[in-house]
């Protein structure tokens, strides 16, 4: 069932989803070489209780951390470890879900690690064109279109840039639960799926690979890389479909 919130769970839902923007804010200044991705997890914890929420991510189907933390190859879902310390020239992909009072927020963004030129053209090209497929498909979370009519403006984005869309994860519906119908591909033909309207709230999130397209998870059956070891990014925000457009509800103030 695809969920059509009111005006009251769209407030607290927004309310989620900033938590999840001001941490990512938060975490963004303490990245850097040196730093352990278990240490950016303490961090992430300390800061959601602080705010009044709860770590989405613990415990959920057994994930053992507050947040994701995936290094260069990693896709998605890596799990914070003390053993893993960023250097310079790495970009980290932080991906953060929050629930406070019942209701969910959940948004990623991918950091370069150290000085502008540490980190590789084709990094700084990657994470720079996920970003836009980001808000290419964003701009189509509009009432009346259609779930495909996001994946499209996704997928064309990053084909222009010359690089490969994940195929074998999703976006999805997020609210009352952390992951909700309808699911959001990240590529398609326009005009296909679930009808958009005003009151649906979805966690689009494209993941772009340097690389080929393909994944494949690791044996610690969480942490997704990419089939041939090149670096990937992944950018997230929860979104709403309002009666005029779309509203970044993990959107916060200097901070896109």
């Amino acid at each position: 069932m695809i969920r059509i919130n009111t005006a009251e769970e769209l407030m607290r839902i927004r309310e989620s989803s900033r938590i999840v923007g001001r941490c990512l804010q938060v975490l963004g200044k303490e990245v850097r070489a040196g730093v352990s991705t278990l240490d950016l997890d303490r961090m992430a914890e300390e800061f959601i209780r602080a705010e009044g929420g709860e770590p989405a991510f613990k415990g959920y189907r057994g994930f053992p951390a507050s947040i994701c933390a995936s290094v260069n190859e990693e896709v998605v879902h890596g799990i914070p470890s003390a053993k893993r310390i960023l250097k310079e020239g790495d970009v980290i992909s932080l991906d953060i879900g929050v629930r406070k009072g019942g209701f969910y927020g959940d948004a990623a963004r991918t950091f370069p690690v150290g000085p502008a030129d540490k980190v590789s053209e084709a990094a700084r090209r990657l994470l720079e064109a996920t970003e836009r497929s980001l808000q290419a498909g964003i701009e189509m979370a509009r009432p009346d279109g259609r779930v495909s009519d996001i994946s499209a403006a996704i997928e064309r984005e990053v084909k222009r840039s010359g690089f490969s869309v994940v195929r074998a994860l999703v976006g999805h519906g997020v609210g009352r639960e952390l992951h909700e119908e309808p699911q959001v591909p990240n590529y398609g033909r326009p005009g296909e799926g679930p009808r958009l309207r005003a009151g649906m709230v979805l966690a689009i999130e494209p993941m772009v690979n340097l690389g080929g397209a393909d994944v494949v998870t690791l044996s610690d059956q969480w942490t997704v890389v990419t089939a041939d070891r090149q670096l990937s990014a992944h950018f997230e925000h929860t979104v709403a479909i309002g009666e005029d457009g779309p509203e970044i509800l993990s959107l916060v103030e200097g901070f896109e």
